[in-house]
Parts: structure tokens; sequence; C-alpha cells
């Protein structure tokens, strides 16, 4: 929910031609355009991503071995516990890095050096994780292929299995495992280069123009008992259902639903985000969809109704580019931070 004091924009009557040329426009870029995604060289975090105090733990032993980066370890991270370092499991995984009792009587360590091993302590369990995925690492560093994804796959399904396949097993679920972790890891990331456009641009903008001056309503989902009514995150869960994208209901989930091209490089259909903490993506409050020229449309408080209002205000966080798989990758229900 935004703050009252944002500035309008323009109103619903006034923006139709506006939105024409936009839509046009979008439409042209995602048939037309081809972008460079970011790869290769030091792997930096996305501003904010990672809350800001885990940062410098991560980023410290995102770095320990050649196998992983700082932005891997924050995907891991978060699809294990979503930040929380009091989760816990039915399978009694606890902490941020989700370690099984046995698995962290082997391999946790005194990562602050205070004297203790706590696995409800991130200045423990983080620096284990990183310590951990260099271990397996080790295993199967002499197996062909990516030596990440092959940690990756020793680390779900074990280093024997890696071994004996010669790279990352035929098993559905390790796979899975892989692509979700190296896609998630886009998302944590600060593109090197330009992110490529999303296809499904112009579709998801095409059905948020036709929720324009609708009534907001708090936790609407557009759902005939809420009267084709909406929220910030229904709003932009509805525009990218509608091309076949699933985003997690809440706002501060749908931030990593892909990678984060800074503000000189939006273009139309990314998802624009506003918190009051700068540093940390899970106190996301507010999202609306980019539509250029400094604009979005977003369903921005009680008592208002669906408009364009403008991005550059104080409490803006960053974008997203929403892929696919970026989506596919999220966990269902990621614990609060």
């Amino acid at each position: 929910m935004r703050k009252a004091w944002l500035v309008a924009g323009v109103s619903v009557g006034g923006c139709l031609a506006f939105l024409a040329l936009l839509v046009v426009g979008t439409y042209s870029l995602a048939a037309g355009t081809t972008g460079v995604g970011g790869s290769g060289g030091a792997v930096a975090l996305a501003k904010g991503a990672v809350p800001a105090r885990y940062q410098s733990l991560v980023q410290r032993w995102g770095n320990l071995c050649p196998a992983i980066n700082p932005a891997l370890l924050a995907a891991q991270l978060y699809q294990e516990s979503g930040w929380n370092p009091r989760a816990q499991s039915h399978a009694a995984a606890q902490g941020i890095a989700q370690f099984i009792p046995g698995t962290w009587a082997a391999h946790g360590i005194d990562g602050d050096g205070d004297g203790d091993r706590d696995v409800w302590d991130p200045a423990d369990a983080i620096p284990s994780a990183a310590t951990y995925d260099c271990k397996i690492a080790g295993y199967v560093k002499k197996v062909p292929g990516d030596p990440t994804n092959n940690m990756l796959a020793a680390y779900n399904a074990g280093a024997y299995a890696v071994i004996r396949y010669g790279g990352v097993p035929p098993y559905k679920e390790t796979q899975n495992y892989v692509r979700i972790i190296r896609t998630l890891e886009k998302s944590f990331a600060r593109p090197v280069g330009r992110v490529d456009p999303s296809r499904q641009a112009a579709g998801a903008i095409n059905f948020a123009q036709q929720q324009l001056g609708k009534k907001y309503l708090w936790g609407g989902n557009g759902t005939p008992e809420h009267g084709g009514r909406f929220d910030c995150s229904g709003l932009t869960q509805a525009a990218y259902r509608t091309v076949r994208i699933e985003l997690p209901r809440v706002a501060n989930d749908q931030y990593n639903a892909g990678p984060h091209p800074p503000r000189d490089e939006l273009l139309p259909g990314d998802l624009v985000f506003f918190s009051d903490d700068l540093t940390n993506s899970r106190a996301i409050r507010h999202v609306g969809i980019y539509v250029g020229g400094g604009y979005m449309i977003n369903a921005p408080r009680p008592g208002a109704v669906i408009r364009f209002d403008k991005i550059d205000t104080p409490d803006y966080f960053g974008a997203t580019r929403v892929t696919e798989d970026g989506a596919k990758s999220l966990p269902t229900h990621p614990p609060s931070a």
C-alpha cells in the first residue's frame, strides 16, 4: 500500500492516447528488440536483494570457492528459508540455511569466531552453508561439465550420483533443483549488461490498462466476489497471469521473479517496487507496472482508483523484469524474514 502523499500523475481520461502509444511501442519492443544479458566477471549482489543485515556475510562467504558466488549463495538461502533465521521445516531442517541436525553436526562451523556453532545464528549458518557447498564441489571437481551445476546436483542427490552419471544425474527432482537455483541466482545478481526485454510485457500492460478507474480493494484479486477490484500486487499478479506467468501474491516475493534492470534501463512491463527500507527487498510494500515515460499503472491505496503514478519518488526501491522461468523458480510460500 502506498502513502497518500504520492502524486497521482495523470487522470485516466487524459491518458488513453498516451497509453496507446506506450502499448504499441511495447509490442514493437517485445517483438523486435534483442538484448544482451549479463554474464561473466565478478558477481555483485543486486541492490537490496539480500537483507542488509546479511549482505556482508553473503558477499564475503559467497566468494569462498570458484563453484559458488554471492548471488548463488543468496539464491540458496532464499529458496531454503526466505531469509528467516528461525525457519524450521517438518523434516527438522533448521535456521536460515535449513541444516538438518546430522548435517549441522558434521559441517556446521563457528563462522563468527565466538566459540560456538549455532544453527540459528546466521553468522554461523551462512558461512557453514558456503563451506558445505565448497566441500561438496571438491567431491565432484573432476566430473565433466559446469562445476556449479555439478555442486548443486551433488547437494541435492549426493556426490556419488554426479560421479556415476558424469554430471547432473537424470533425476527430475535434481535437475529441477539445479534449474531453480541457477534461475534465482539471476534475481540476486546485479546485471553486468542490459537485461533482455520481456516478450510478455505488452500483454500484461494491456490487461492493466483495462483496469484503470477501478476502485482499490485491500486483498483484491479481481475475482467476482471482489467485484473485479484489486490491490497493488493482486493487479500485477492478474496482469501477468493473462500471459501465462504465475507470480506470487505478495509484492516482496514478486521482486525475485527475474533480473533487476537499473532505473535508466527500464522498459514497459517491468514491475517497479517501493519500500520504506531501501536496503531490504523483504520490506517492499508496493508494486506497479511500468509503462514508460516515468509512469506506472498501479492500485495505490484504499480510497483511490487504479491509475497512473510517477515512479520517481523517495520510496522507489527498484524494478524486476519478469521472466517465466524466474516466476516458476520462486518458493511457493517463502517464510518472512
